[in-house]
């Protein structure tokens, strides 16, 4: 499968990373980037052929992966739309941009999935939201998900809308989960420790509680409750933020960023 990678950033080079761990040939792999340097990093990392013109990457390409930022989404389309013959798929890693808007472009007929991954995809960790367009048939949904399925887990969610949603949650995620442990070092430091000290007991603790997350069977829930003693010096912590309204700030947090998504789609209901 010839894969083009127009845009050779940060979540172009995941993937063609990923790509690469399973022995894909770089030989099948074309990337299209107008920024020369980005063109010689992916060449000398991992042998690819690149290229500056969209025209030439997609010439042979089966499946066309968008890796641009949403703003020059537009220009990236209309070059596409020009091609005499386009690969059979498309996906796009482009926050906000629906297949509606991608196919007044492309083309009704053209099969699109829309995909959204997260940053620890740059380490094969990420989790990524899938959605296939209206064209797509079985075969298109399993290789867009053999794309992605190289830098960490997929879903599918059959409601485009419900993209936003996965955008606020796992692609903006990562950020809450900094913001937390800013949040614990800065008290850690406030309380008497030395920074590095606080540091590292921060994003270790998150570490580990992530990797018990994914790995023990028990709800997340009940992996709280294990940690929680009655009366304990836990309890007095999840206290204090349960009468914060740490639930609802939360809530209302992901709330803002799945309107802001739609606002940026121009998708954006009534508020």
């Amino acid at each position: 499968m010839n894969i083009a990678f127009i845009g050779g950033g940060n979540m172009a080079t995941a993937l063609i990373t990923g790509l690469a761990r399973g022995n894909r040939s770089a030989h099948a792999v074309t990337v299209c980037d107008p920024d020369p340097d980005a063109r010689q990093r992916l060449v000398a990392m991992h042998g690819v052929t690149a290229h500056e013109r969209i025209a030439a990457a997609v010439q042979h390409a089966e499946v066309v992966v968008l890796a641009v930022k949403p703003q020059v989404m537009d220009g990236v389309l209309r070059e596409l739309a020009k091609q005499a013959t386009l690969a059979p798929l498309v996906v796009s890693v482009a926050a906000g941009i629906t297949t509606t808007t991608m196919a007044r472009s492309l083309g009704q007929t053209v099969p699109i999935v829309r995909a959204m991954p997260n940053t620890p995809a740059l380490l094969g960790a990420g989790i990524t939201g899938l959605f296939a367009g209206q064209s797509c048939t079985t075969t298109h949904r399993r290789q867009a998900q053999d794309i992605l399925a190289t830098v960490g887990e997929t879903v599918w969610v059959e409601d485009e809308a419900l993209m936003d949603v996965v955008t606020a949650l796992s692609g903006s995620g990562p950020a809450y989960f900094y913001l937390l442990v800013e949040a614990m070092r800065e008290a850690g430091i406030r309380l008497g420790l030395p920074e590095a000290t606080a540091t590292q007991l921060a994003i270790r603790t998150a570490h580990g509680a992530g990797l018990m997350a994914v790995q023990d069977r028990a709800d997340v829930a009940e992996l709280r409750r294990r940690v929680t003693s009655p009366g304990g010096t836990t309890a007095a912590a999840i206290s204090v933020l349960q009468a914060g309204g740490f639930q609802t700030l939360v809530a209302t947090a992901i709330e803002a960023a799945t309107q802001r998504g739609r606002e940026l789609s121009g998708e954006a209901g009534p508020s």
